[in-house]
């Protein structure tokens, strides 16, 4: 099993910075990416950002020029760089790793606990 771990929520004001950090444990053979989605109140679950085994990002345009999503393949984590954060940015994080537990076995997707991320003044 793989489990995830979720940290760097929290309150901010508008304007303001934050970092996500997700980092990985368990029985890891390869990882086809990394991501962030978000689920606002009364909204789908939504992308934010994912990175794959190549190192090639996507973005919601949304977040497009202010969250970057980088990783650390030594600790098996990702990040997610909030800048110039917006109240609609106000959701519950999730971060995602779709992992292949075994050579020769299917990948799976796997899900972090969640994170609040309150944009208010």
């Amino acid at each position: 099993q793989v489990q995830l771990v979720e940290s760097g929520g929290g309150l901010v004001q508008p304007g303001g910075s934050l970092r996500l950090s997700c980092a990985a444990s368990g029985s890891i053979f390869s990882i086809n990416s990394m991501g962030w989605y978000r689920q606002a109140p009364g909204n789908q679950r939504e992308l934010v950002a994912a990175i794959n085994s190549a190192g090639s990002t996507n973005y919601a345009d949304s977040v497009k020029g202010r969250f970057t999503i980088s990783r650390d393949n030594a600790k098996i984590t990702v990040y997610l760089q909030m800048n110039s954060l917006k109240p609609e940015d106000t959701a519950v994080y999730y971060c995602n790793f779709n992992v292949q537990t075994r050579r020769w076995v299917p990948s799976y997707d796997y899900w972090g606990q969640g994170t609040q991320v309150t944009v208010s003044s």
